[in-house]
């Protein structure tokens, strides 16, 4: 796959993040909690995942399980923390403050890529992040001054879902090292259900299981907004910096924003399409890279 196409990964399994606000509504109307939801999220994604490996490369189902540190990171410390903390954030702040929290997560990156991988803290890059910040308070609707009363405990779970939403593509990145996209992907969700299944309490909706409508949203979130998304991204993370790779996927709320318009006919402000503008411009802009980093990459 070339730079371009890993890019382009990335952005699409974004977008596919981006969708997910349309499964899990329907899945809250039905009964379910916030941890219900990314229980049954991680471990329908785990499952198709496994019968695709399975079919398509049994090569990729083995690891060493002195390797499971990664899948710790990548499954339980990454993907089940990030979400927990996002749905506590929503809940006591607002859905505009909580995601606008969670695009905190370039900035972790670039920091950790930067002490971790000796990544350089380039010109693009701290412009990109810079629009990039702007462009997502402005597409959920946190504009300036319009008088929020924060909860300290629900920023803090915000920030905290950035944090955690960021050390996917930091733990991603060393997994890769040594297995496939397609093996760091399967074990990161095998090892985020087997943490969440036994606290979801998923036998106490046990009559809503017999409902077509809840399987078709379990299918939905379980493979287009999970299981090909992170496919997509961690596809991507091959040939992209992890804090590049980061600020590309801040093309979710974009995605989010235009579900919203188009599927629940909520219509963009001034302010949302402005927003809109800004994150495109920063994943364009990321993409470029310094001509002098580029000549020492492809001597090396």
């Amino acid at each position: 796959m070339s730079r371009n196409m890993s890019m382009i990964s990335i952005a699409a399994g974004a977008a596919l993040w981006g969708i997910i606000g349309l499964f899990v509504t329907f899945l809250y109307d039905y009964g379910f909690t916030p941890v219900q939801v990314v229980a049954v999220r991680v471990s329908s994604a785990a499952l198709l995942l496994l019968i695709y490996t399975y079919f398509n490369g049994k090569k990729d189902l083995r690891i060493n399980w002195k390797d499971s540190h990664y899948f710790i990171g990548t499954g339980i410390i990454s993907i089940v923390f990030f979400n927990l903390c996002l749905f506590i954030a929503m809940e006591e702040t607002s859905i505009a403050v909580a995601v606008t929290l969670l695009y905190t997560a370039p900035a972790f990156v670039t920091i950790f890529s930067r002490f971790l991988f000796g990544e350089l803290f380039t010109g693009n890059k701290i412009l990109a992040l810079a629009i990039t910040l702007i462009g997502c308070s402005l597409v959920v609707g946190l504009i300036p001054f319009s008088g929020f009363d924060l909860s300290l405990y629900g920023v803090l779970a915000g920030l905290g879902s950035g944090f955690f939403y960021a050390l996917y593509s930091i733990f991603a990145t060393y997994a890769l090292r040594k297995y496939s996209s397609v093996t760091v992907t399967v074990y990161t969700f095998v090892f985020a259900s087997i943490a969440i299944l036994p606290f979801a309490g998923l036998g106490d909706i046990k009559s809503t299981f017999t409902l077509p409508a809840v399987w078709l949203n379990i299918g939905g979130i379980g493979l287009f907004s999970t299981t090909l998304a992170f496919l997509l991204y961690t596809k991507g993370l091959e040939k992209i910096e992890s804090s590049r790779a980061s600020i590309i996927a801040t093309i979710e709320p974009v995605a989010a924003t235009l579900l919203s318009f188009f599927v629940f006919r909520e219509i963009l402000t001034l302010w949302q399409l402005t927003g809109f503008i800004l994150v495109v411009t920063a994943v364009i802009l990321v993409q470029k890279r310094p001509r002098s980093s580029f000549s020492k990459r492809k001597a090396s």
